[in-house]
């Protein structure tokens, strides 16, 4: 490394997303704050020769959570000040992140040609589907933001896992994207590598097992995913299950190629959202 220059790290981190307005940056005035605004504050008190700013893979949206999101930042310490080490950086920032539920899983030097967002080869996401309730009251306490319940009965797995085959592959997802300021500047295609549709167990769920609940995990593997795509895709599943929509429907949203087309009210909530991993 460049004597003086500044260090280049790849961390890996976890959060809670309830109590954020998302993984970006936010101004500081707002009710709710983006994550990165504390993994900032965190990372100014390792007292830094120049601001610290971190670079996030994966822009996930209010109430999301994610089990592993990554970023990469510069470090630039004071003249005759060693580089920390991977460790010394993941002590050092979860000493300063405490209150918060955010955690720094790991820290390493890469190269300062290293870009967490655009060197990331794929992310998989996770989403949490609770089963068998008939209300919201009925969900587990602990497990409140962190999946949704659709009501109505059942749900069709099996018609859901036709369903996801359309989606499986290269596709223009343009009706499968929320609107946003990067829309028009974004193509809207992109590979979906992998929809698998499993049961899954709850947090605590072998404590509350009487009560019929049951919970399945949809998991989606793509290199880059559009804005709230995989929302928009468990929200036409669910729609499926629960016999709305036919798994044919879905191969004709695709062709649509058209947000305005998808089933008003049919996205799936962020809560049962988990960035799993970005892979490098």
């Amino acid at each position: 490394a460049m004597v003086g220059g500044p260090a280049r790290y790849l961390v890996f981190f976890q959060y809670f997303g309830t109590r954020y307005s998302g993984v970006m940056e936010t101004k500081s005035d707002q009710a709710l704050v983006g994550v990165q605004n504390y993994l900032e504050k965190a990372a100014q008190n390792l007292r830094p020769s120049a601001p610290i700013k971190f670079h996030i893979s994966s822009r996930t949206d209010t109430g999301v959570h994610a089990l592993a999101n990554a970023a990469h930042l510069d470090i630039q310490r004071a003249p005759g000040k060693a580089a920390f080490t991977g460790k010394q950086l993941v002590q050092g920032l979860n000493y300063h992140l405490k209150p918060e539920p955010i955690r720094i899983l790991s820290a390493q030097r890469v190269p300062g040609t290293f870009h967490a967002r655009f060197c990331a080869l794929s992310r998989t996401y996770i989403y949490r589907l609770l089963l068998g309730c008939a209300h919201y009251s009925q969900i587990p306490v602990f497990e409140r933001d962190l999946c949704w319940a659709p009501t109505g009965g059942p749900l069709d797995i099996q018609a859901m896992r036709e369903a996801a085959e359309f989606l499986l592959g290269t596709h223009d997802f343009s009706t499968f994207r929320s609107l946003n300021s990067e829309t028009p500047f974004q193509c809207p295609v992109r590979t979906l590598l992998q929809l698998e549709i499993q049961p899954a167990p709850g947090f605590l769920s072998h404590h509350y097992e009487q009560r019929g609940l049951e919970f399945w995990e949809v998991k989606f593997k793509s290199r880059a995913f559009l804005y709230r795509q995989v929302r928009r895709m468990v929200g036409a599943l669910v729609a499926v299950g629960q016999g709305k929509l036919a798994p044919q429907d879905i191969q004709e949203l695709l062709e649509a190629k058209d947000a305005r087309a998808f089933p008003p009210h049919a996205m799936a909530p962020p809560s049962g959202l988990f960035l799993k991993s970005v892979e490098y």
